[in-house]
């Protein structure tokens, strides 16, 4: 049976989603592990209970998709979701907590003609917003191949039991009883975490017979939450998967993170399909390079996750037209950390996840999140920083048009000149994107050859300053092609480079 399980996957992404609603990580998780426990009490069989354990993993994964159209009315999507557990759907007090976050940080004149706006067309958007999300959430759910009950509830997971909730259209038992679990659990997680035991019983009880079946809403008590605080959270979630769970084969591996990266870029309407071209591109790339099969795999799949982390930054930022203050930046800066915290938990997904964070490390250590020097960056790694910041600039984005092929391409090679980006990794996703690319590689080790020139000279004994004279090159371009020889051969030290170039047949011109 393969070791790729559907639930690491989805519980990976959940993660993500946790920040997108302004909840701490593992928010989604704990609703999981909740709803599973109510599901025992009303004794779910076990493929009732996997209809649970997925529509409480997937239950908010499409609120990203109009995070535009919300930071356009309410300045950020994330402070907006966040409000969702203070007050009673559908109440007066949600409706004024809603009203004033409108425009909020805006002039009162901006707020005056937004609200115009709102009146003529956002009213029917808005609502139409909550209706799209879990239609949304139930094409991913068909993505992924889970089972049509798990679909249906999904697709039920924001209907209520007065009839009420979105779109409205069933209540009662007509809505599946996972979709009623989890919604249950969801609130009651975050009152549990907010006013403990007390506080999720009174919520229960308060909104029985309305948002909660009143049934359901009965067996919410301290039991329910015991030991919760003491598990390690994301182990007992992938423990608790019923046992008809979903495994999966390297392509339907490939084909999951495909769906969920289409729809991370849901987020905003300018990064729609960035994720699959970077990962064409730097597949491309790889095999220009002759990567192994195996690292071609891992870099494709890094590509497609890289921009997970970015459902955990608002749209604020992202669709803003202007530049960004410092405090913008930093939360930009902080979107590769964010995937690949989302990813380490998992074994099959880590690996994916380190070279995933590496889209923004650059080779002078000048790149982020972790500012690594060259020679802690591997090369799918280089590859993918490449691609994406090929990719990048010939797309549009809201402080800037897209910039032509050709500009992209001298953008790439100055930048690898400037020992900011790998060259060979440079030159083979320029030509991968269709570029004419001069044969820059002629040596083993995919070395270059001004590298070959600068290993002959290190072999040497020469210092990096003396390389630098002798090549008429800056001392830091010198130091930057050391880094990367390092790198491409594997060595730590001169000598150990020194034998690599005897091996090779390097020291004579």
């Amino acid at each position: 049976m393969s070791d790729l399980r559907l639930a690491e996957v989805v519980a990976a992404l959940s993660l993500g989603v946790d920040l997108g609603f302004g909840q701490p990580m593992e928010h989604v998780l704990r609703e999981c592990l909740i709803a599973l426990r109510l599901a025992d009490r009303v004794g779910l069989p076990d493929e009732d209970r996997l209809s649970v354990y997925y529509t409480a993993l997937l239950v908010n994964v499409g609120c990203h998709s109009d995070a535009h159209e919300q930071a356009k009315w309410f300045s950020d999507d994330i402070a907006f979701k966040s409000g969702k557990y203070e007050h009673e759907l559908g109440s007066l007090s949600n409706a004024q907590a809603t009203l004033r976050l409108f425009g909020a940080g805006q002039s009162m004149l901006h707020r005056f003609r937004l609200g115009l706006e709102f009146a003529v067309s956002g009213r029917r958007d808005f609502g139409e917003m909550i209706n799209s999300h879990a239609r949304l959430a139930r094409m991913l759910a068909e993505q992924l191949g889970l089972p049509d009950v798990v679909q249906e509830a999904v697709g039920a997971s924001y209907e209520q039991w007065d009839g009420k909730g979105w779109p409205g259209r069933l209540s009662g038992r007509d809505v599946p009883i996972a979709a009623r679990l989890t919604q249950l659990a969801e609130f009651t997680e975050v009152a549990h975490r907010v006013g403990g035991v007390a506080g999720a019983v009174r919520l229960a009880r308060a909104r029985a017979g309305r948002q909660f079946d009143p049934t359901l809403a009965d067996l919410v008590g301290e039991d329910v939450f015991d030991g919760l605080d003491g598990l390690r959270t994301w182990d007992a979630v992938i423990d608790a998967e019923p046992a008809l769970g979903m495994r999966m084969s390297q392509a339907e591996f490939d084909r999951a993170l495909l769906a969920i990266a289409d729809f991370v870029d849901l987020k905003s309407p300018y990064m729609l399909g960035h994720a699959r071209a970077v990962a064409e591109l730097a597949v491309g790339a790889a095999q220009r390079l002759a990567l192994p099969v195996a690292d071609v795999s891992l870099l494709r799949r890094a590509a497609l996750v890289h921009g997970w982390g970015r459902l955990g930054v608002s749209n604020s930022i992202w669709d803003k037209p202007g530049p960004l203050g410092l405090g913008e930046l930093e939360r930009v800066q902080l979107y590769p950390h964010l995937t690949e915290r989302m990813l380490r938990q998992s074994a099959v997904l880590a690996p994916i996840g380190a070279v995933a964070a590496q889209c923004h490390e650059r080779l002078d250590g000048s790149g982020y999140p972790r500012q690594l020097p060259g020679a802690a960056i591997s090369l799918p790694g280089r590859i993918i920083a490449a691609a994406q910041a090929y990719r990048t600039k010939i797309e549009e984005r809201p402080h800037r048009p897209a910039l032509r092929p050709a500009e992209a391409a001298a953008f790439l090679r100055a930048e690898a000149t400037s020992g900011r980006l790998d060259v060979g990794a440079v030159d083979a996703v320029l030509e991968s994107a269709g570029h004419r690319v001069p044969r820059t590689v002629t040596g083993p080790a995919r070395l270059t050859r001004r590298e070959i020139d600068v290993l002959r000279l290190l072999a040497r004994g020469l210092p990096t300053r003396q390389i630098a004279t002798r090549l008429a090159i800056s001392p830091k371009t010198a130091r930057n092609h050391v880094e990367h020889i390092y790198a491409k051969i594997d060595a730590t030290n001169r000598a150990t480079a020194s034998l690599f170039a005897m091996r090779n047949g390097l020291l004579d011109d």
